[in-house]
């Protein structure tokens, strides 16, 4: 197959799609007015509730849910061919994994910005919120490990990498102050400032490997383990202005524009995928996704079609800075769909690479041995990268080697496919590491809703000291787990708790939708994708403990499983209970519905 039909036909279904089933959700469902007033005016503190343009949070909120799941997750998915993630990406993320976005993001802005376990308690009851609580608590730090793997992958022992990687800090900084008091309100000179500087810094990435500094940025994997938690440390404690919003937003846009100039790419290449539409693995006894296409795709590509952890950032940082509320369909639907074109883009980076070469770069050299396949191109690949890429698996590396591929195809460019390379890896942890630090801050703000009851001085957000302190707690737990992992304990347990709280997620909309919408038959929008969240994901769970976890006797990612499932158990049964409550009363809705609120 030809990897131009393939990005066309994406790109005009998710437009569509943006067109339509966004608009129907916004102006029907759920009613977003442009007079409301946001938590971001009525609670502006300078702080972490700020009034912000709404591209400015466009970028941050789609560079905060856009980490490693829709560049390692299709990759990854690969391993069963080409058209099962395609298909899944798309329909995925139109009727579930953007509606469950826009649902979260504007189900808080309605509640002051506050938290999803806060919004369960609210809408749901106690017990649900408890439940939503923890396990979101549990997830976050599951999260935030199970995204740090794939950088700790890609960057040990590359200093061009790491090098390009720790400038982006200082720019970032730079363009924050730039935005607040040198220059404010000049959000296009200011991104083209900040993108020259990245663009700068990968240029000189070369002179620093092999000068004599390239020793400060050369690290082992267990190094960069803990300098990655003590990141986002300085990300969650910093105020949001500083260093948050305007990394992610810088990098939102150069992810975009790399995404855009990798269609443009594939445009002027025509590569063609190499990989079959559907493999020999889709009936389990792959080398990399220890399982079958049903139910393991779904929790192995997870970000790219549907995540729980966007519910964090659509209740975390995202509704404390929009001030319009017609915008949800911009950053919450939108964003989504923006995410699902990345996951094609890397779906089709890495099916370009021939399957051998393929599985060369995803197992271990021991694995691959076993699968009796032979290399074709990555000789070649790896001397003109500069590094030896076999046996590197999570998928950033056959992700940045596929898009070089495409890159110095282009006429006139094949001479720079180092270059291409290490930005592909630079533009992957960027992705990752936005997702890393506004995660760690989400994490901060739940950790906070669900302690302050216990202890009283938890409640005071502006405190510097309880921000030190929460801050460096989830850093350190997800950091804990980051260090003891690899990525084949982390990211399955990843995938299925992520998807788990995606479950989770729709059922509170779900619930919110019957109390507060016009007409109850438009809660269907957030229930059938529930429905089939619950059986896919509690399928690969169950699969997982028993076929590979207790077998093995992995009991840190056995337990966290259980744990989460028995936690889904009990707030899927809560919610039962309240729709059935629901329906059951005349009134229709329940409450002031959302098109009444004043």
């Amino acid at each position: 197959m030809n990897a131009l039909t393939l990005v066309i036909a994406s790109a005009c279904i998710l437009i569509i799609a943006y067109r339509l089933y966004g608009s129907f959700l916004a102006t029907k469902v759920l009613v977003a007015r442009r007079d409301a007033v946001t938590p971001a005016v009525r609670l502006n503190d300078g702080k972490d509730y700020v009034p912000t343009n709404k591209w400015v949070v466009f970028g941050h909120h789609f560079a905060a849910i856009a980490g490693a799941g829709p560049l390692i997750g299709p990759v990854l998915a690969a391993q069963f061919g080409y058209l099962p993630s395609a298909l899944w990406i798309l329909i995925g993320a139109v009727l579930g994994g953007a509606v469950h976005d826009m649902v979260v993001l504007f189900a808080s802005i309605r509640h002051d910005g506050k938290s999803l376990s806060e919004i369960a308690k609210d809408e749901v009851g106690p017990l649900t919120g408890v439940a939503t609580g923890i396990a979101v608590l549990f997830i976050v730090i599951i999260a935030m490990s199970g995204l740090a793997i794939v950088v700790v992958n890609a960057l040990f022992n590359n200093p061009w990498g790491v090098f390009t990687i720790a400038m982006t800090i200082p720019i970032a900084i730079f363009i924050g102050i730039y935005m607040k008091y040198l220059r404010p309100g000049k959000v296009g000179e200011a991104s083209a400032i900040g993108v020259l500087l990245v663009i700068l810094a990968v240029l000189a990435g070369p002179y620093v490997k092999n000068s004599a500094f390239a020793g400060w940025f050369t690290y082992s994997a267990q190094t960069i383990k803990i300098m990655l938690p003590l990141y986002g440390f300085a990300a969650a404690a910093l105020p949001v202005w500083l260093l948050l919003a305007p990394r992610d937003y810088l990098s939102s846009y150069m992810k975009i524009g790399t995404i855009l100039a990798l269609a443009f790419g594939i445009i002027v290449v025509h590569p063609q995928i190499q990989m079959p539409a559907v493999t020999e693995f889709v009936k389990g006894g792959g080398p990399i996704i220890p399982g079958k296409v049903f139910p393991f795709l779904f929790i192995t590509i997870a970000c790219g079609a549907i995540s729980g952890f966007h519910a964090l950032v659509g209740s975390g940082t995202t509704p404390k800075l929009l001030q319009n509320e017609e915008d949800i369909k911009l950053v919450g639907y939108g964003g989504m769909l923006v995410e699902a074109f990345v996951a094609i883009m890397a779906l089709i980076a890495a099916t370009a690479l021939h399957p051998g070469d393929y599985f060369a770069i995803n197992t271990t050299p021991e694995v691959f041995a076993k699968l009796n396949m032979q290399v074709v191109d990555l000789p070649v690949l790896s001397k003109l990268v500069g590094e030896d890429v076999a046996g590197r698996p999570g998928g950033a590396v056959s992700l940045a080697v596929g898009m070089a591929s495409i890159f110095a195809s282009i006429p006139g460019l094949k001479g720079l496919m180092a270059y291409w390379y290490q930005f592909a890896i630079m533009f992957e942890a960027l992705f990752i590491l936005t997702t890393i630090d506004a995660g760690t801050r989400v994490a901060r703000y739940i950790a906070q809703d669900f302690l302050a009851p216990l202890i009283k001085p938890l409640k005071n957000n502006n405190s510097i000291p309880v921000t030190v302190v929460m801050s460096a707690l989830v850093s350190f737990a997800w950091g804990y787990l980051l260090y003891g992992g690899d990525i084949k304990t982390i990211w399955p347990v990843f995938g299925v708790s992520n998807q788990l709280l995606a479950m989770l997620a729709l059922a509170i909309g779900t619930t919110l939708i019957l109390k507060k919408s016009a007409k109850r038959i438009y809660a269907l929008t957030t229930f059938l994708p529930m429905c089939f969240m619950v059986t896919s994901t509690m399928s690969a769970g169950y699969l997982s403990l028993m076929n590979n976890y207790l077998p093995k006797g992995l009991w840190v990612p056995a337990v966290l499983i259980i744990i989460m499932m028995a936690l889904a158990v009990i707030i899927i049964a809560d919610s039962l209970t309240k729709w059935l409550g629901i329906l059951k009363n005349p009134q229709t809705p329940i409450g002031q519905r959302w098109d009444q609120v004043a």
